[in-house]
């Protein structure tokens, strides 16, 4: 741990502890990558849901990823497809594009193509490589 990442992880807490969605979704990736933190997926998991409570449309693709790999929470594909949305609502370019490959191959919502190809046009629209 370098001795930035750890003053910025005490930063993020300080304001996360004070409610800041955007600190707590930072704070969240710290622990999620052990920057500046011991890593803990289960720390991350949390921090994530209170910001993605409070709209914050990064946590929530945070946490979708969280969701559709099984990392911190049991892994489900109907929890993800449904942060994907909301975050995709918002026009997160990633959620957009992860949504897309939930429809493209029926992982927690039913399988539609036409819904993948419209979000993945919206994300390429923003220049997301993935799309």
């Amino acid at each position: 741990m370098t001795t930035a990442a750890a003053e910025a992880a005490r930063s993020y807490k300080q304001a996360a502890d004070q409610g800041d969605a955007q600190a707590q979704a930072r704070l969240g990736t710290c622990y999620e990558l052990g920057e500046g933190v011991p890593q803990d997926q289960a720390a991350a998991v949390r921090l994530y849901s209170q910001a993605a409570a409070q709209g914050h449309a990064c946590a929530q693709t945070y946490l979708a990823n969280c969701y559709a790999a099984g990392k911190g929470v049991a892994q489900s594909w109907e929890a993800a497809a449904r942060l994907y949305k909301q975050a995709a609502e918002q026009g997160t370019a990633q959620a957009q594009s992860n949504l897309a490959k939930c429809y493209l191959n029926g992982e927690g919502v039913e399988q539609d193509e036409a819904a993948a190809v419209r979000l993945y046009r919206r994300a390429g629209a923003q220049g997301h490589l993935g799309a």
